[in-house]
């Protein structure tokens, strides 16, 4: 991840561009020293809004592999290619025909992509697929998020590996208030093996939404 200053003076997150030349989203390419750079549109991306608002940490690194859940269009996702590079590996699961199929329009350019459409509830359907995995990142629309990240946590992260949350208090309870909401799912999380090291509150960018960050411990 890198920030970039534009000539007025102002400052973007972005991230080396893998493929040159290829916008995702509709996102700006910016050039310095001959290298090519994608903005990270903060209204576009909760991991983006999530490191604007304070994240502690950024885990991803070059080379990783990473199981996503929720890997939709490849907004997020193609900003975490662009981290990991052609030595690390997405396994993107992803339940729409539809959704997925504006994913497979950039794959073909990112390698490290591997769609999967799957039922991110019913992991042991795609075990045969995915490899064990230092990371997870989690943007799914369902009330179980937290009980859907352990399951998948339990047949491909490996011990010490992390998690990167996005809770969509909403889509889990729409009559408590989101921060019981985010603190039940903390709850589940911790009950399967994770370790929060941070939370961060997505308003205004994401409403009703928190980004948890998060170490796995295998008992």
């Amino acid at each position: 991840m890198y920030v970039v200053e534009l000539d007025d003076g102002s400052l973007r997150l972005a991230t080396k561009n893998l493929v040159p030349g290829q916008r995702v989203y509709g996102e700006h390419l910016y050039s310095y020293e001959g290298v090519e750079y994608r903005e990270w549109n903060v209204y576009r991306s909760k991991l983006a809004a999530a490191l604007l608002k304070g994240l502690q940490e950024l885990p991803v690194r070059e080379g990783d592999r990473i199981l996503y859940l929720g890997i939709a269009s490849g907004t997020t996702a193609s900003h975490i290619s662009d981290i990991i590079g052609p030595t690390g590996l997405i396994y993107g699961i992803e339940f729409s025909p539809r959704v997925i199929r504006d994913l497979l329009q950039i794959v073909p350019d990112r390698k490290n992509i591997v769609p999967i459409l799957a039922d991110a509830r019913e992991p042991v359907r795609y075990r045969h697929l995915v490899g064990a995995t230092r990371g997870l990142y989690a943007d799914v629309a369902q009330p179980e998020q937290a009980d859907i990240v352990v399951r998948n946590a339990k047949l491909f992260l490996e011990d010490g590996g992390y998690l990167l949350l996005a809770i969509k208090a909403r889509s889990v309870d729409v009559t408590s208030e989101p921060s019981e909401v985010y603190l039940r799912e903390m709850r589940t999380l911790a009950e399967g093996g994770f370790d929060i090291k941070d939370v961060v509150h997505l308003d205004p960018f994401d409403k009703d939404h928190a980004m948890v960050y998060a170490i796995y411990r295998r008992g």
